[in-house]
């Protein structure tokens, strides 16, 4: 297993340019880490080559790899036009992983408001997301890169939808950037879920939250489940996600490739961070 972080986890000292993804990477190496996962978020990496070999140049330096390009995506488009335009662009994304020297891309697949994001309407659009998912892997593909769809986003983030999507696509360089948390967004059981999806998993993202009933509302940073209950992030380890036995699962199912710390909670971020890969790799081992 390699231990890693996003840079999303630093997002909010991103923000506020306390740090630059540069400063992330040199970061995650000085707390151990093995990997950074690159999120462009706050930073445009299609319009700015130049960042692109900054860091590149930044992990080789500071002796850590880059694991996975993280991008957004949504060819859930009425407009054709639209549709063709969004697998164009992440396309442009697969460039841009191939340029960092990524092997892993995870691009999101479709997003609809909660209300929309019913099992009927993921099977009528369901033909549209496996013919434009199959055209990103198949032009990933002749760079050896693996695409990934993430259980991300409400429409497409139960365990059985999923899956679905990567049979169909059937493309061995498709696969899914599971995330051991997430699934608590659609309410879903997290151990169950992780069992059903790891063996299609090619990262592993580790999160955690806090949650309570849709009939207790704990006020201030809180955000709610598809079916209302409330969640917040937490660090890993100390929410109520059982991370350790999420892990154990991953870890007895033979995965040994990039674990990435996703970190959200309220505490400052450098700390939470830090704490995180601290209490993932201590749990893992014991695992």
């Amino acid at each position: 297993m390699k231990l890693g972080l996003s840079t999303y986890s630093l997002q909010s000292a991103l923000n506020r340019k306390e740090m630059s993804v540069v400063d992330i990477i040199r970061w995650v190496a000085g707390q151990g880490g093995e990997h950074v996962e690159i999120v462009p978020l706050g930073f445009d990496l299609i319009d700015r080559p130049e960042l692109v070999e900054e860091i590149r140049i930044a992990a080789e330096k500071a002796n850590i790899e880059l694991s996975n390009y993280a991008v957004s995506a949504n060819f859930a488009q009425e407009d054709p036009e639209k549709y063709e335009q969004e697998i164009l662009t992440t396309m442009r994304h697969v460039d841009v992983a191939r340029d960092l020297g990524v092997k892993r891309m995870r691009h999101d697949v479709a997003s609809r408001p909660t209300a929309q994001a019913t099992v009927e309407q993921f099977e009528k659009d369901l033909p549209a997301l496996v013919a434009a998912c199959r055209r990103v892997a198949d032009y990933a593909g002749q760079f050896g890169i693996v695409t990934s769809v993430e259980n991300h986003g409400y429409y497409i983030q139960a365990s059985e939808r999923v899956r679905r999507l990567i049979h169909e696509v059937d493309r061995d360089n498709f696969k899914t950037t599971l995330d051991i948390g997430n699934f608590l967004c659609v309410d879903e059981d997290p151990l169950s879920a992780v069992t059903y999806n790891v063996p299609f998993a090619s990262m592993v993202h580790v999160k955690d939250f806090y949650r309570r009933p849709a009939t207790y509302n704990p006020g201030e940073g809180w955000f709610r489940s598809a079916y209302g209950n409330y969640l917040r992030g937490a660090i890993a380890g100390q929410g109520d996600i059982p991370v350790a036995e999420a892990l154990r699962i991953v870890k007895q199912s033979g995965y040994d490739g990039y674990i990435s710390i996703e970190f959200e909670g309220m505490e400052e971020c450098r700390t939470g961070s830090r704490i995180a890969m601290d209490n993932v790799r201590r749990l893992w081992n014991q695992a």
